[in-house]
């Protein structure tokens, strides 16, 4: 159950793990929204080890991983792009998984986080347009503030949705 989960952050010596959910989860994640050879390209733009080394040593993001049962299943990255904004970089589970309200569990432990810095803070995100997480997303309370088209080489595009909540501080005792 989503209650019994817990969560880490996770460090260098979790890419491996981080790797291996994502590989598993963009083919089936993103079958119908982009082409193979886009997920191909955007896993190896963004999933090698070089490439996740590099966002939580010099991006400073910070990946949470959800962990059920003893089992990594999932993990969600985020960084301060801006004073005050946060980007969620990353929000993954594994197949198996999802529809049991994980993926919910995971981005309250993403706010509790912000809300421990103790100023009210934004926190963005970028969805496909095509992709139908956006749903889940506004369930989650993200509301779309713009669109965006970037370009991410090789002839590739994403065609994206910017998304954003707000976060407000969490009472101290």
């Amino acid at each position: 159950m989503a209650e019994d989960m817990r969560f880490t952050l996770a460090t260098v010596h979790d890419i491996p793990t981080i790797h291996a959910i994502a590989h598993e989860c963009w083919p089936v994640a993103y079958k119908d929204v982009i082409s193979k050879e886009q997920i191909d390209y955007m896993l190896d733009l963004m999933y090698s080890q070089t490439a996740l080394q590099r966002q939580m040593e010099v991006e400073n993001c910070q990946f949470v991983l959800a962990i059920n049962n003893n089992k990594t299943i999932g993990f969600a990255s985020f960084s301060e792009i801006q004073h005050r904004i946060f980007k969620l970089h990353k929000l993954y589970l594994i197949s198996t998984e999802k529809g049991k309200g994980h993926g919910r569990v995971l981005v309250n432990e993403v706010f509790r986080i912000l809300s421990l810095y103790d100023v009210r803070c934004s926190l963005e995100l970028q969805v496909n347009k095509k992709n139908p997480a956006i749903h889940f997303y506004n369930q989650m309370g993200f509301k779309i503030k713009r669109e965006a088209t970037f370009d991410i080489g090789n002839g590739f595009v994403m065609d994206d949705y910017i998304m954003s909540i707000e976060i407000t501080p969490s009472s101290k005792a």
